[in-house]
């Protein structure tokens, strides 16, 4: 059922026919891929495409879980089996991972999660279980257990990872709360709430602000630094880091119904709704300089779909807050940030890696990913993938 009022649903209906028409034809053209960003306007392949030719990225890039995702998302809404079959490629294609291993680090939720785990969900394959509960024992694997963290990234050239975590992987952590229900082994729920609860004072600030990267000490525990990483500096506000904590601790709260969650999560939302421009157009981070003007639409969508979970669970008084923020948000990036024509197979144009990346404004998977679910989520009848 629709958390809509009336007056909105025409839009709602009207958008969800555009990505109707929209997913129909580009998911044909891009069966075969595992798409990241678009080039001149199509989408690359990550199966084949391997630019800077480290073990994490091609193959191993941690945004190929999404283009499965928007599938699943597709066949949930449509009932066409097409969409079904063009997920299942994209997870086959990830099982070279596996095999790799190398390349492999904390982002196996955001891999598995949308691919896998939806495929489960849906169709009960033992494949995709398999394949999930591998992924979910390969993070579990990365927990530090003085510091209450899960590791990040693997070892880079010029610097000692084994203490980071990133904010990042509230997302991740719902592989292993899947991994609990689905076993009804409590090890894996008990890795995901420590490194939750870690998050609650080690990244989120009071004011309801984020950290991106915090370091650790490996074998003590304990905050030793934070790290801009990519935001404008440390200490500042990078948008899609507030968003993968704000969703993320909705995500925690959903799978444990523990309340310091949801009262995170809407401190979190409440500091984004706070500082969301006048024109709804989100920049990369909130305390960036006012020039040069860089903008994040797809931490936009992302932001959209927790606050409007958590308007599902507060009360009354409190939903419209919440509802209100994400549908200006939406409603911002269809009237002018997303493309609906076949000049682009992307849907959001204007995505931000990284404050201080090369590029700036540019179609990035995830962004198209996170729209798509804010928009099926309003329907009331969404496929929970998280």
């Amino acid at each position: 059922m629709s958390i809509l009022e009336a007056q909105d649903q025409i839009w709602l209906e009207n958008v969800i026919g555009k990505i109707k028409t929209k997913m129909d034809w580009v998911s044909e053209k891009s069966k075969h891929k595992i798409p990241f960003t678009t080039i001149n306007g199509t989408h690359d392949n990550r199966i084949v495409d391997n630019p800077t030719g480290t073990e994490t990225d091609g193959i191993n890039w941690w945004t190929n879980g999404f283009w499965g995702g928007m599938m699943w998302l597709m066949h949930h809404e449509t009932g066409n089996e097409k969409y079904k079959e063009i997920a299942q490629i994209s997870e086959k294609e990830l099982d070279r991972c596996f095999d790799e291993f190398y390349g492999l680090h904390h982002d196996v939720g955001f891999m598995w999660l949308p691919t896998s785990v939806a495929n489960y969900k849906v169709t009960q394959n033992p494949e995709s279980r398999k394949r999930a509960l591998h992924a979910a024992n390969l993070l579990a694997g990365r927990f530090n257990l003085a510091g209450g963290f899960i590791r990040a990234w693997n070892d880079l050239e010029g610097s000692d990872t084994r203490g980071w975590a990133i904010i990042d992987c509230m997302f991740n952590i719902p592989l292993l709360y899947w991994a609990s229900e689905e076993t009804g082994d409590p090890r894996f729920k008990q890795i995901a709430m420590k490194h939750a609860d870690t998050g609650m004072t080690a990244f989120v600030r009071p004011d309801g602000s984020v950290n991106h990267i915090v370091e650790f000490d490996p074998f003590e525990g304990g905050v030793v630094r934070t790290y801009g990483g990519q935001g404008y500096e440390e200490g500042s506000s990078w948008t899609r880091g507030q968003t993968w904590a704000l969703y993320g601790y909705m995500m925690s709260y959903i799978h444990t119904q523990k309340d310091e969650y949801l009262q995170t999560a809407k401190r979190i939302a409440n500091y984004f709704i706070a500082n969301i421009p006048a024109d709804g157009v989100i920049p990369v981070d909130f305390r960036q300089p006012k020039e040069p003007k860089r903008e994040d639409d797809t931490a936009a969508a992302i932001a959209a779909c927790g606050l409007i979970e958590i308007a599902k669970v507060v009360g009354e008084h409190e939903k419209d807050l919440y509802l209100g923020a994400a549908l200006k948000l939406l409603q911002t990036l269809d009237s002018s940030r997303i493309n609906w024509t076949t000049d682009s197979d992307s849907l959001v144009q204007y995505g931000t890696g990284a404050y201080h990346s090369a590029t700036h404004h540019h179609a990035i998977i995830y962004g198209d990913y996170y729209f798509m679910e804010a928009i099926f989520k309003l329907k009331g009848n969404d496929l929970y993938l998280w």
